[in-house]
């Protein structure tokens, strides 16, 4: 099992460019990097977490500019979004942006999606929060006609547009791995139709991230990625999750200065260097 990282990117923490580098130095994996276009004053949806919005979530940096910064100062750490909230975005523009990212990583990218849970946020980008599933499947579907095809066309109820052309295509054939976060039945469904992994959340047990391996298997994928985001900095935590069948743990950072954050990189080196070992016992 390979340990990467995930984090939020802001305007008060590390720089990406910095943090990447030095995570890639350290040996992880992959950084994963969260998205919020804004957060509405409103607050009318409960924070998942429960409590209040933690202060990262208002600060984010796009993800792509993020991870762009992050592509020029490494060589081998892969890049992902954990999530890109395709239902707020223009198909067409996240086609272009992912290919391009891509390209510029030389084949490095990992798109990971989902489908939000800010009503309000989605709302302001004009995404009714009851058809957002619908949505994203179509443009999921849209997508892959995009990055695979000189001439992409898309007729559905949610996205539609006639043939167009649209470069750069994706390094990655036939496209980068799209990794979906989600839970329960529908998220499944999403996975086993559009997605090449599963980002389940790191405190999903075992037990069930074998169930979902499983009726995966049942509808004819195999060989998908789980992926598991926002894993505690512990070498039992990481155990459980490999024995649930999980490819990569992405241990979550906290959004710090560049001292702080390097300093507590070197704490996840070790923890991640204690599992190693533990492997090979």
């Amino acid at each position: 099992m390979e340990i990467g990282i995930a984090t939020f990117i802001t305007d008060e923490g590390i720089r990406p460019d910095v943090l990447a580098a030095a995570a890639e130095e350290r040996g992880f994996s992959s950084l994963h990097i969260a998205e919020h276009s804004h957060i509405p004053v409103s607050r009318e949806s409960p924070y998942p977490g429960g409590g209040d919005l933690p202060r990262v979530y208002y600060r984010t940096l796009d993800p792509f500019v993020a991870l762009t910064a992050a592509a020029g100062a490494t060589s081998n750490l892969r890049l992902g979004t954990g999530v890109a909230l395709l239902q707020q975005r223009d198909v067409i523009h996240t086609a272009k942006e992912v290919a391009s990212l891509d390209l510029v990583s030389r084949g490095r990218f990992d798109f990971g999606v989902g489908v939000g849970w800010n009503r309000e946020e989605m709302r302001n980008h004009g995404t009714d929060p009851r058809t957002r599933g619908a949505l994203v499947d179509e443009q999921l579907a849209a997508l892959k006609e995009i990055w695979t095809k000189d001439e992409a066309e898309f007729h559905g109820k949610h996205v539609d547009f006639d043939p167009i052309f649209a470069w750069p295509k994706p390094v990655q054939k036939p496209h980068p791995p799209i990794y979906i976060g989600g839970a329960g039945e529908k998220a499944m469904e999403r996975i086993a139709k559009y997605g090449d992994g599963w980002l389940p959340h790191a405190h999903t047990p075992p037990e069930d991230l074998l169930k979902a391996r499983q009726w995966l298997t049942d509808q004819g994928r195999t060989g998908l990625k789980f992926s598991a985001f926002g894993a505690t900095p512990e070498v039992d935590a990481l155990r459980r999750l490999e024995s649930g069948s999980v490819d990569e743990a992405t241990i979550f950072l906290p959004t710090e200065p560049e001292a702080a954050t390097l300093e507590r990189l070197d704490q996840y080196a070790k923890v991640a260097e204690s599992f190693r070992k533990g492997q090979q016992a």
